[in-house]
């Protein structure tokens, strides 16, 4: 295996308390700590520790978005990677962004990079989608193993454990595939302070989507955004009959 490349997201921090616009256009984002998607920090762990173990030679981190995106590529530079690749995305058409623009945007990259492998986050912590890595595979007609606690490779073939509703799944992938990094894969390392001088001088590639030939054009329109209902406040009842005459009051039981 000669190169992976790995997708990472510019999100709202998982610590921060999301409060939606006064229009219901959106969230706000201005002035607000964001970070790497988490599942991406597992997935750029993953491909370090491939290249540590000779098993890859060269890891190439890709982040669409806004200007401020670079912010997670340095990151992923600091973790390991080799060099970074900015598609840039910026404005409504970054909020109208959806993962099937993002997987024709990577899957031309991978082909464009000659990656044997390409490893992604599961899902990101902001949409909650879990589709980028099965359509990137899709476009790319690649094998895909998604929701993966363990990778090992043999010759040309991934040995992938992945996480399903029944308990733990084994599969083998010819490749290049495509591989989604599921939270049980590896635990990321923080980024030294010498690692993170370091990485302010590997080289980021600027790239538009037209460069790449990929139409970028909203299929969706945002409607609304709010907050979800307030839950009503709970009450402690003194025996089952009481219980009762409520859920049969509240329509609940006849």
């Amino acid at each position: 295996m000669s190169r992976v490349l790995v997708g990472v997201k510019r999100v709202i921090d998982y610590a921060v308390k999301i409060r939606v616009k006064p229009d219901k256009s959106g969230v706000v984002t201005e002035g607000v700590k964001h970070s790497m998607n988490p599942f991406d920090e597992i997935a750029v762990e993953e491909a370090v520790k491939l290249k540590e173990k000779k098993i890859a030679t060269e890891v190439v981190a890709v982040s669409v978005g806004p200007a401020q995106a670079q912010e997670v590529l340095r990151t992923a530079l600091a973790m390991g990677a080799d060099r970074g690749i900015h598609v840039e995305v910026a404005g409504k058409e970054f909020d109208l962004l959806q993962p099937i623009h993002v997987s024709k945007i990577l899957a031309k990259l991978a082909q464009d990079e000659k990656a044997d492998l390409v490893i992604l986050g599961k899902q990101a912590i902001d949409d909650d989608c879990n589709q980028t890595a099965q359509m990137t595979a899709a476009v790319l007609d690649w094998p895909q193993a998604t929701f993966a606690s363990k990778v090992d490779k043999d010759g040309d073939t991934l040995t992938v454990v992945r996480e399903v509703d029944g308990g733990l799944e084994t599969i083998k992938a010819k490749m290049p595939a495509v591989v989604s990094a599921d939270l049980r894969l590896n635990t990321p390392r923080y980024a030294t302070l010498p690692n993170i001088m370091k990485a302010k001088k590997k080289p980021i590639k600027k790239l538009a989507p037209k460069d790449l030939g990929v139409d970028t054009t909203p299929r969706i329109e945002i409607v609304s955004v709010e907050d979800p209902p307030v839950r009503q406040a709970g009450s402690v009842l003194p025996d089952v009959d009481t219980l009762l005459t409520k859920l049969r009051d509240g329509g609940h039981i006849k």
